[in-house]
C-alpha cells in the first residue's frame, strides 16, 4: 500500500486534497522560493513545486521513502511578465491588487509527484479578471487580512470572489491545488492510495 504525504502546510491545499477523498499525511518543507535570472514564470512554479515534492521525501526514513508519494505544489499569479508571490506587508497588498484592478492575469498552479522510483508533473493556467476597484474597496479588503499569506493578494475562496468578474480554467488551481491534475498524476502511478470512508 502507498503512503502519500503532502509536502505543504497550506490549509486551502489539506482542504481541496481532503476533497478528492484520499488519505494523506502533512510534511513540512522549507524551499527557497525565489525566481532565477531568465527564468520563466511558468518554469519557476514548476520547479519551486518540484522542489517540494523532493524536499519531503528526502525527510523520510528509508524505509517509508520505498512506499512514499509525496506531492508538492506552487501556485502564482502573473501580469505583465511580473511573479506576485505573497505581500510582505499592507503597502504591498494594495499595490499587487491596484495592479491587478480591472485587468486578466494569470493564476499558474503547479503539482508534482515524486516517489522513489518515478516523478511526474501536471501544470495548470487559469485567467482571472478582476474587476475595477476604487482605493477604498482595496483598503477595505487590505484591512480584512484575507491577502497575506496569499499569492497576488487575494483568496478566490474568501472575500476575493467578491472581486472577480471572470474566471476561465481551474477553481481549485486558483484556489492552490488543480485537482483534475493531482487526480490524473495520482492515476498514473497506478498507486493504491487508501480513500476516505
Amino acid at each position: 500500500m502507498r503512503v502519500l504525504y503532502l509536502a505543504s502546510q497550506s490549509p486551502r491545499r489539506r482542504e481541496l486534497l481532503e476533497q478528492v477523498g484520499v488519505v494523506f499525511s502533512v510534511l513540512n518543507v522549507d524551499v527557497l522560493e525565489q525566481r532565477a535570472v531568465g527564468e520563466s514564470p511558468q518554469d519557476y512554479v514548476h520547479r519551486v513545486a518540484r522542489d517540494k515534492a523532493r524536499a519531503g521525501l528526502a525527510q523520510l526514513s528509508p524505509h517509508d521513502r520505498e512506499h512514499a508519494i509525496v506531492l508538492g505544489s506552487d501556485t502564482e499569479v502573473v501580469l505583465d511578465g511580473d511573479v506576485f508571490g505573497k505581500p510582505r506587508d499592507a503597502d504591498d497588498a494594495a499595490s499587487m491588487l491596484h495592479r491587478l484592478s480591472g485587468r486578466t492575469h494569470e493564476v499558474i498552479s503547479a503539482v508534482w509527484l515524486v516517489a522513489a522510483e518515478l516523478e511526474q508533473g501536471d501544470i495548470c493556467i487559469s485567467r482571472v479578471r478582476f474587476a475595477k476597484l476604487d482605493k477604498a474597496a482595496i483598503t477595505a479588503y487590505v484591512a480584512s487580512g484575507e491577502p497575506f499569506g496569499k499569492a497576488g493578494a487575494y483568496a478566490i475562496q474568501g472575500r476575493g470572489a467578491g472581486l472577480i468578474e471572470h474566471l476561465e480554467g481551474s477553481y481549485s488551481g486558483v484556489m492552490g491545488l488543480p485537482l483534475f491534475e493531482t487526480s490524473r498524476l495520482l492515476k498514473n502511478f497506478h498507486a493504491a492510495i487508501p480513500a476516505r470512508a
